[in-house]
């Protein structure tokens, strides 16, 4: 199974326990309780180690929930940028300066 295949089935799964874990409620930035939503979400379908280890598309986390913030994507970032998993533990930790809005996260 390639990168992007197993990338893929597992944000696929991702998104159905995202639509589950958003009926608990939005988490904050400020306390790092967005971060950590997040964070139990992968570990909640057992996807954590693959997108910690292959990030995700762009297009990927649209499919799930996740909008560019303001309604459209920075300059250089595409549908098939790959964001890795530092870089989007920090955007969840950024509030309302983040890159993207996630369904679990306030704001």
């Amino acid at each position: 199974m390639s990168r992007k295949t197993r990338t893929t089935t597992t944000l696929v799964v991702i998104g159905a326990a995202v639509a589950a874990f958003a009926g608990a409620g939005p988490a904050s930035a400020a306390d790092g309780q967005c971060q950590a939503a997040g964070i139990a979400t992968l570990k909640s379908i057992g996807a954590f180690k693959a997108v910690q280890a292959n990030g995700v598309s762009v297009a990927t986390a649209v499919s799930l929930g996740v909008t560019p913030r303001g309604g459209s994507l920075p300059a250089g970032i595409t549908l098939d940028t790959v964001i890795d998993y530092k870089t989007l533990v920090a955007d969840h930790r950024a509030g309302e300066n983040s890159i993207f809005v996630y369904p679990w996260c306030a704001g």
